[in-house]
């Protein structure tokens, strides 16, 4: 019963980690700007770590289960 809120709340934070790496890996190979107004290398290096902080927490919420 409770590990049903665990499987998705892992989910969503692994789903959400994945994408969010994915679109900084892909903004990064075309030289796009991953956030506007903000400077490149700092918007970078915070969309990744939130994406691998993400991924970790939703690894986590699955090792609860």
């Amino acid at each position: 019963m409770e590990s049903g809120p665990a499987v998705l709340a892992g989910t969503t934070f692994a789903l959400f980690g994945a994408a969010l790496l994915l679109w900084t890996g892909a903004c990064v190979l075309n030289r796009a700007p991953v956030a506007y107004g903000v400077r490149p290398l700092l918007s970078t290096a915070l969309a990744t770590v939130f994406g691998v902080l993400f991924l970790v927490l939703g690894v986590w919420c699955f090792g609860r289960v």
